[in-house]
């Protein structure tokens, strides 16, 4: 009897433990698989933990896939020249799938060719629809093979393959708002595919004739005119874009937000979309001024972008995305407003005392001049405060940088 009830002992605390093991793997393999990190393959070993502690993940709190050259050129053979094409992977994506209606939020770091609103309105052409996205490397790249690591990565984080035309219509898109930015610039690019994509998407527009005056009525709106080369090329992807069945409903906030961002950036240089009127222009200056509506950003929020460092090109969809100024700027800054703030009523109350005196005197005294050399915020040295490991630094990622250049991904010639 108690050499029975020994050995049922013995099994209950085998299948027990064996139960606790396959449980204790289970919450290791997937503690976040929603959560899904691609690295670029030629990375080197330190340069791929530097990018996952920029994202903000450990190796067991997301899944961690590689991207090489071979599956870029998949979809941008055809589309892309050599020298966009490249030879290795550098380019490093972070995606977190969101819930229905949150639309696509994008943030880029150190990329020069590629921006964060041309990335947004290309996914949704790929077939995505709400996600947080960050394309990163640790030194600067075109930025080119950062598509091709997003939808692998939206591929396993859902469990779902998105449609295969889908994906190179989107990396077709890529190429061709790249191409026509460096003729009228990024944002013009930008801006002018995007509203092209949306009026397509949204009139159901299929006929050839229409898809032509669609172009040149948005062109029109920037102020823009198409070489026959470029006027080919995006007539070419808007009828491709044409027979796909997009629901505008479920595409129409990520391409309303990236038409939104293109107008402010073009309002901050002092350019405007014709379209837009008075009453829009100040709607949105005022929802850039107090951030507009509250969302969640996610992963977007937990970058760590001082491990790129200070010469680091960082851009979002969303500038709440962008960190904001270390307390000590923040606190200089405010030092600064108050110097200057009570300074005034100190140079009134001042020059009060010497109109009131029974004996004036002639004064050389200029308003301000006393608190002139205070008002000097403490961001500035805090800045400077230590440029030999600034320099250290640049050095390195400088020569990490000069190894992989000659086959990096290598923004297009000018």
């Amino acid at each position: 009897m108690n050499k029975r009830f020994t050995n049922l002992k013995k099994k209950a605390m085998a299948t027990t433990l064996a139960l606790a093991l396959c449980l204790s793997s289970f919450s290791l393999s997937f503690a976040d698989s929603s959560k899904v990190v691609t690295l670029g393959a030629n990375l080197k070993p330190a340069q791929k933990e530097q990018m996952l502690k920029y994202f903000g993940v450990n190796q067991d709190e997301a899944v961690v896939l590689e991207v090489n050259n071979t599956e870029e050129r998949k979809y941008l053979q055809g589309v892309a020249s050599e020298q966009q094409l490249g030879k290795i992977t550098i380019s490093c994506s972070y995606v977190e799938p969101t819930s229905k209606g949150s639309g696509i939020n994008v943030k880029t770091a150190n990329l020069t060719w590629v921006t964060s609103s041309m990335i947004a309105t290309t996914l949704s052409t790929a077939g995505i629809v709400d996600a947080n996205v960050i394309v990163a490397a640790p030194f600067p790249v075109s930025g080119t093979g950062g598509l091709t690591g997003v939808m692998k990565a939206f591929e396993d984080a859902t469990g779902k393959p998105l449609p295969e035309d889908k994906k190179e219509l989107a990396t077709e898109e890529l190429i061709t708002t790249g191409d026509l930015g460096d003729d009228i610039g990024q944002d013009k690019a930008t801006g002018v595919i995007n509203d092209i994509k949306t009026e397509i998407i949204k009139n159901g527009t299929k006929d050839t004739v229409q898809i032509a005056e669609t172009i040149n009525n948005i062109t029109n709106n920037y102020n823009i005119t198409l070489s026959p080369e470029q006027q080919k090329q995006v007539e070419g992807l808007m009828s491709k874009i044409a027979q796909q069945d997009y629901d505008y409903s479920k595409v129409k906030d990520t391409l309303s937000n990236v038409s939104n961002i293109v107008d402010k950036n073009l309002s901050d240089i002092g350019e405007s979309v014709k379209n837009s009127g008075i009453f829009d222009t100040i709607k949105g200056w005022f929802s850039n001024l107090f951030g507009g509506e509250s969302k969640d950003l996610g992963i977007l929020e937990n970058t760590n972008d001082s491990l790129l460092g200070d010469n680091a090109q960082i851009d979002a969809t969303d500038k709440n995305a962008i960190n904001l100024p270390s307390s000590q700027e923040v606190e200089g800054f405010f030092a600064k407003i108050w110097n200057w703030f009570t300074g005034l009523f100190n140079d009134s109350n001042k020059n009060e005392s010497e109109n009131s005196s029974t004996t004036p005197q002639k004064s050389e005294y200029l308003p301000g001049d006393e608190s002139s050399n205070s008002n000097v915020p403490a961001s500035n040295e805090d800045n400077a405060s230590n440029p030999q490991e600034e320099n250290n630094n640049s050095t390195d990622n400088n020569a990490s940088s000069k190894e992989e250049s000659s086959t990096s991904e290598i923004p297009p010639a000018q």
